[in-house]
């Protein structure tokens, strides 16, 4: 077995997208021939203490010195360079976006952490992004080679298509509660359509930025959506699947996705789809499976969402698409295996 130290910052069970593919990757890499050892990094990251920083170092300076290791670009990105420079092992960086394109970032610390990820990507000797987006972006903004960055997008499971409900429409939005989700904006979208019936579930982490959430909170109330709104923060597994059962809409109003899982997810259960053009989402669900509006644009969201709301051969053909296209998803044993030739020194 070849064998690969996968080094993550935090709580590797935390349920965020990001999370969920270094998960699924140390599951499935030992079918390819790849030993996996997780290696846990502080959770601080992207803002390491200097404590945190010389932890790490440690951290690796215990690792054997011909080993390879592959690290998860929310911590590897905000690495100082000094650091960086003093690993000895073969280094693959996983980057799911770039630390940089965090919405809500003032432009000292965008810049600093573009400046951060640029060095630290210039010192490893193979990148792993999860869309082509990315790979373009890396190539293009932070002068990483092309020829060194590998796309192993996210796997999907099969699912059984939605059913959904009808009465009250059923809205489904997934995702941790940050500013670059863009649930603020989902929800100014959504007030001039008070008059039509819907109900609007948001499932995702809501104690990752008290802020972003409290301000949710308020809007919500201000809006007088209370009774239409939940907010269910994080939902394990069963319950998740009950929520996409019986959702008639997904709506993804995200500023940046690096990929956007959760857009395959809706696609594996034949959901149509709302999203931005927030990027990959451009490219992550075809055209005919979604009505994509600006990101940040709140009144062309209220427009498509009022088109998908009142238009029901709309819905079943943006729901039919929705269904063909998820049937042609990559699995995550194919995610594995882009992966795991990396990890062995073989191109794919």
């Amino acid at each position: 077995m070849t064998e690969v130290y996968f080094a993550v910052p935090g709580d590797i069970d935390a349920p965020t997208g990001g999370y969920g593919y270094d998960r699924r990757l140390i599951a499935e890499l030992p079918s390819f021939g790849v030993a996996v050892t997780h290696v846990a990094l502080p959770g601080s990251f992207p803002a390491p203490s200097a404590k945190d920083c010389a932890s790490v170092a440690k951290i690796f300076g215990k690792l054997p010195a011909d080993a390879t290791v592959l690290v998860d670009g929310l911590a590897f990105g905000a690495l100082p360079e000094d650091i960086v420079k003093g690993i000895e092992q073969r280094i693959i960086a996983l980057v799911h976006h770039p630390l940089a394109l965090e919405s809500g970032l003032s432009d000292a610390r965008r810049d600093e952490l573009k400046l951060s990820e640029t060095k630290a990507l210039a010192l490893v000797d193979e990148v792993i992004v999860t869309s082509a987006v990315t790979k373009r972006i890396l190539a293009s903004e932070f002068r990483v080679s092309a020829q060194a960055i590998t796309v192993a997008e996210p796997g999907t499971d099969p699912a059984p298509r939605a059913t959904g409900t009808g009465t009250p429409m059923q809205l489904l939005s997934v995702g941790t509660v940050t500013p670059r989700k863009g649930y603020d904006v989902l929800i100014a979208a959504l007030e001039p359509l008070k008059d039509l019936d819907w109900r609007l579930t948001i499932a995702g982490a809501s104690d990752r930025d008290s802020i972003a959430t409290a301000a949710l909170k308020v809007q919500v109330a201000a809006a007088g959506m209370e009774e239409r709104v939940t907010l269910a923060g994080v939902v394990v597994p069963a319950t998740l699947d009950r929520y996409y059962e019986s959702a008639d809409i997904f709506i993804l109003p995200s500023l940046f996705e690096g990929y956007g899982m959760v857009l395959g997810e809706a696609m594996a259960r034949g959901l149509p789809i709302v999203c931005t053009t927030g990027v990959a989402a451009i490219e992550t669900v075809p055209e005919g499976a979604a009505i994509k509006v600006p990101p940040g644009n709140a009144e062309a969201l209220t427009r498509a969402l009022e088109s998908m709301l009142k238009e029901r051969k709309l819905r079943a053909r943006l729901s039919d698409a929705s269904w063909e296209a998820g049937r042609k998803l990559p699995t995550w044993n194919e995610t594995a295996r882009r992966v795991a030739a990396v990890i062995m020194g073989l191109k794919v």
